[in-house]
């Protein structure tokens, strides 16, 4: 993931890009608080050479999310901080 701002407000939103390598994906989708955990809101493009990214604005702020991968979620393997769910595994959390 990576994270990119230019603003001169810290109440404004940032450009936020996210990305992950699946190269045998034919769907992913992101989900995160930013969304309600919705992975139709986060639907992700691929370059055709299995990088896979989303483009957003976020506020400032902390945020949770995962990878939904061919209907399967997953952990982001970029990730630097993981907190646990109520599902039984983690999600990874941004810092805005």
């Amino acid at each position: 993931m990576k994270k990119t701002a230019k603003s001169k407000s810290s109440t404004t939103a940032k450009p936020v890009e996210f990305h992950i390598d699946m190269p045998h994906a034919k769907t992913v989708s992101l989900a995160g608080s930013f969304n309600n955990w919705n992975p139709s809101q986060g639907t992700m493009r691929h370059n055709g050479d299995g990088l896979w990214w989303f483009a957003t604005e976020l506020a400032p702020g902390r945020y949770e999310y995962r990878y939904v991968v061919d209907g399967q979620w997953v952990d982001d393997p970029s990730a630097l901080e993981f907190v646990p769910n109520s599902h039984g595994s983690h999600n990874a959390v941004l810092v805005i």
